[in-house]
């Protein structure tokens, strides 16, 4: 699918994977819908003065599901060619040590306002019969991590959803793209190795937001249905998919309460 004078819907567009992404789509020339929680002047003009047609800001709070409801409502009778469920929660550690609340909202952000999203222009797209969906999954979804049970649930529940509707999309025009990034230095991941690195030990190897958009990007002009990860994160993620037994081994090995 081309990018250029696209209309493309970006949620956590402001750091990040997100800004990455909507500059690289700005370079690109197209029509930018960015979904956060308080308007940005300096991305717009970023944006603008990167190529972009034009730069829309749409306010949400994707942790409160009236707020979701309210975009979805807003974006009726808009044009969206591309959304890019961007935005994330975070939660780690044992279970029993992480606040119930906490966990709510994580799934809130990454399930439940993706799904709400996706439902919302996915009818736009069909009568159109164009469009792609790109939903952000994790490598532990696949790799059944300890002290990461919830953050791998939302993620495992996004791939899942991808991957069936990937199916019932056949023949429509309309098309998903599954991410699962390896470790991407951002903010998050950042907090990320906070969760768990007092439990267990994990490889350090990240990659910049701006040489993981470049993969996005291919993946999108070339209409490819999932991105996997590469290097070491790469050979982690078919070691727990083809060797479980000795990854889950390993993972014991290095696990600690």
């Amino acid at each position: 699918m081309e990018i250029t004078g696209r209309h493309i819907l970006v949620t956590g567009a402001n750091r990040g994977v997100g800004r990455a992404f909507a500059k690289m789509c700005a370079e690109n020339k197209a029509h930018l819908h960015l979904v956060v929680r308080s308007e940005d002047s300096n991305l717009v003009e970023e944006l603008k003065s990167e190529g972009a047609k034009s730069v829309t800001v749409w306010t949400a709070d994707l942790a409160k599901r009236e707020s979701v409801n309210s975009l979805v409502a807003q974006l009726q009778g808009t044009q969206i060619d591309i959304l890019f469920n961007n935005a994330g929660q975070l939660t780690g550690g044992l279970l029993e040590s992480q606040p119930i609340d906490e966990i709510c909202e994580m799934i809130q952000v990454n399930v439940s306002s993706l799904i709400q999203l996706t439902h919302g222009v996915l009818p736009g797209m069909l009568e159109r019969k164009r469009g792609k969906i790109i939903n952000v999954s994790s490598i532990t979804a696949f790799m059944d991590l300890p002290a990461n049970s919830t953050y791998a649930a939302t993620k495992s529940a996004v791939a899942a959803f991808t991957r069936s509707l990937r199916v019932e999309l056949k023949d429509t025009g309309v098309t998903t793209l599954l991410l699962i990034p390896p470790g991407i230095k951002t903010r998050m991941y950042d907090k990320v190795m906070g969760a768990f690195g007092s439990h267990i030990e994990m490889p350090d190897k990240t990659i910049s937001p701006s040489q993981y958009v470049k993969m996005i990007r291919e993946a999108i002009l070339h209409d490819l249905e999932v991105v996997q990860p590469s290097g070491m994160m790469g050979l982690m993620f078919k070691a727990a998919r083809f060797a479980k037994p000795v990854f889950d081994f390993e993972i014991a090995r290095r696990f600690h309460r």
